[in-house]
């Protein structure tokens, strides 16, 4: 599972730094997780589009990484309710 990014689509726009200190709007509850291709020359950051195709800009990486483990989840157990469906399945495919 190796380039793959785990983000957090959240109920509020993505946090927005203004300098040192918290991001505003920092732990606004996340609304669905989804997986993402790691951007060309990083394993850290997102590309552009999630595997279902969403705009990356406005979600957040998770601090999960999929360990690679066949049988292990790509997603962060505890928000296993909250995972896309249309990335799960593209993910269960690969």
């Amino acid at each position: 599972m190796s380039g793959i990014i785990v983000v957090h689509e959240l109920d509020t726009p993505a946090p927005v730094r203004t300098g040192k200190g918290p991001a505003q709007g920092a732990g606004a509850p996340v609304r669905q997780v989804h997986a993402a291709p790691a951007a060309p020359g990083t394993t850290t950051e997102p590309g552009p589009r999630t595997l279902c195709g969403k705009d990356t800009f406005a979600m957040e990486p998770a601090r999960w990484t999929p360990s690679g483990q066949p049988g292990s989840p790509w997603y962060p157990p505890q928000e296993a309710n909250l995972v896309c469906s249309s990335c799960d399945a593209v993910m269960d495919d690969s």
